[in-house]
């Protein structure tokens, strides 16, 4: 029995999780952001004291971490070693450890043979980095959504501030962060961040939600 397997993929705050999760609701199926796994992990160090840049000793707590997500009632779950920690990974400080650890190649791995095991066995949204170039490039359902760097930083402003995480930054200055992620995800050598040939783009940056989720279902259908 083959699954229906949609790929959205993109940079921070192009909009690409609130399309997955708006797409997965209209469609009764299930919404998964990797994204979030790499945070846990990310947050996991972090407890450890360890220094994301040092691989080494990242590796050696590898064995000792565990991530796991699941869907409740429409709302995706992210465990860290059996703690429910979905409201703890979405602070600046672990949203750049997840960029960070995302470049070592035994922690992608590790996560992506969870993702593609959840694809095999379900009708499944999953947005993140690499999904149509790397976790699940079978799938012919593959979109690449984008927006400029200055829209991003506005939403990512406004997405802390509601969050009450307010942040003591100009609008220059995470432009500024967010294109350094750019980079970072973009330029590393496993399975970077990339528009594969066949993903549609969709640029964001003056679309409204609703615009953009139409678009990318509009095109599903076909």
């Amino acid at each position: 029995m083959s699954y229906l397997n949609i790929a959205i993929d993109g940079p921070a705050g192009s909009g690409k999780s609130t399309i997955a999760k708006h797409i997965a609701n209209k469609m009764g199926i299930l919404y998964l952001d990797t994204g979030a796994m790499y945070r846990a992990m990310a947050l996991k160090m972090l407890r450890c004291g360890i220094d994301i840049a040092d691989t080494a000793a990242v590796l050696k707590e590898l064995p000792n971490t565990e991530v796991f997500a699941e869907n409740q009632n429409g709302t995706q779950i992210t465990y860290l070693d059996g703690e429910d920690v979905s409201s703890l990974i979405r602070t600046p400080e672990v949203s750049k450890g997840a960029s960070d650890i995302a470049v070592i190649p035994e922690v992608r791995i590790k996560l992506v043979a969870l993702q593609r095991n959840i694809a095999e066995k379900s009708d499944v949204v999953m947005d993140g980095r690499d999904i149509g170039s790397y976790v699940i490039p079978q799938t012919a359902n593959k979109f690449f959504v984008t927006a400029s760097p200055l829209e991003r930083a506005k939403r990512r402003l406004k997405e802390l501030n509601e969050k009450g995480l307010s942040l003591d930054k100009t609008l220059e200055q995470m432009r500024d962060e967010i294109v350094a992620r750019d980079k970072v995800d973009s330029s590393r050598s496993f399975a970077p961040l990339t528009q594969t040939e066949d993903a549609v783009f969709v640029d964001t940056t003056d679309m409204t939600i609703d615009e953009a989720v139409s678009y990318v279902m509009e095109r599903i259908k076909k």
